[in-house]
């Protein structure tokens, strides 16, 4: 599935682009959708599911009856959050796995868990992210908005693929950002260890690198029945974007979306027919949008190599 034309020339534009990213966007481009089918017997593992838009993903993925496990860093939270989706939807089939998604052997020993728990994996849903204001290292040594935004993803995913496939159709969701539209790779500063740290920078350059991943993803598992898409929820009014840009969320408050219109291109690419076996896209509001707006943004394929075995390393 490819972009429309005037996707394209908005997304060209930037501004407007950043227009479709508001309600108004949604509203504009969500009256003719379709009523999504049901995914009883299939299971999606959902991570960052307690707030913002995985807690909403989470509740129109089990009104939908999807078995939901949702991974999270707090324990009282997840389990709040499994008996009231739960009850609210009906749906008894949701369970929850903690890990400190920033710490890479935590990943790994999540993915042992999910395995041993779990004979089949239908979805997995890339959601937890964060941004940090100032340069944090994780214990394991690594910058912080890497770690959680890229390497969690990178393990899990990876991890999990041998079960992806064994249960394919199967599908992988990156949750990315708009905002990935603004910056490039550099793989001689990956960890913003030289210059100044910005962290609205450092965020959407991970969010750039999971689009990046998702399009790698789609190639080598072209044909296996494993397909990989990203997605970009617009501006959505979230916890976390109250907190890492407040002044963003006052100057254009009015014109967010809520959490649940956010969401919405997440769950219809968990459970959307039509996407059963199209790959590599990037979408917003349930269309494919371009992925590379300004020049330097993109990674070329020896590039792209290098940063898969970057990730990789630090990984081990």
């Amino acid at each position: 599935m490819k972009p429309s034309l005037l996707n394209s020339l908005a997304d060209r534009t930037v501004v407007g682009g950043m227009a479709g990213f508001t309600k108004l966007g949604y509203a504009l481009r969500s009256g003719k959708w379709n009523q999504l089918p049901r995914m009883e017997g299939r299971t999606v593992i959902l991570t960052g599911a307690t707030s913002g838009l995985g807690r909403a993903a989470a509740e129109q993925l089990a009104a939908l009856g999807a078995h939901i496990v949702l991974v999270a860093r707090n324990e009282v939270k997840a389990a709040r959050a499994v008996e009231e989706i739960g009850a609210s939807a009906d749906n008894p089939n949701l369970s929850y796995e903690i890990a400190d998604l920033s710490l890479t052997h935590q990943v790994a020993a999540l993915a042992d868990r999910l395995l041993a728990a779990h004979s089949e994996i239908h979805v997995l849903i890339n959601n937890a992210g964060a941004l940090f204001e100032e340069r944090q290292e994780t214990a394991e040594g690594i910058e912080l908005t890497l770690a959680t935004n890229v390497l969690s993803g990178f393990v899990l995913t990876n991890r999990l693929l041998p079960r992806l496939q064994e249960s394919a159709p199967s599908r992988i969701i990156n949750v990315s950002s708009g905002g990935m539209y603004t910056q490039g790779v550099s793989l001689g500063n990956l960890q913003w260890d030289k210059g100044e740290y910005n962290g609205a920078k450092a965020y959407a350059r991970t969010k750039r690198i999971q689009v990046i991943l998702t399009e790698m993803w789609s190639e080598v598992l072209a044909e296996t029945g494993v397909t990989a898409n990203a997605m970009h929820p617009g501006w959505a009014d979230t916890p976390g974007l109250e907190v890492s840009l407040p002044a963003f969320r006052r100057l254009i408050g009015p014109l967010l979306r809520s959490a649940a219109q956010g969401a919405d291109t997440i769950t219809w690419l968990a459970a959307s027919l039509d996407m059963t076996w199209q790959s590599g896209g990037f979408y917003l509001d349930r269309q494919p949008h371009m992925t590379n707006v300004l020049p330097g943004t993109d990674l070329t394929p020896d590039q792209r190599t290098e940063l898969w075995r970057m990730l990789t390393k630090l990984s081990e």
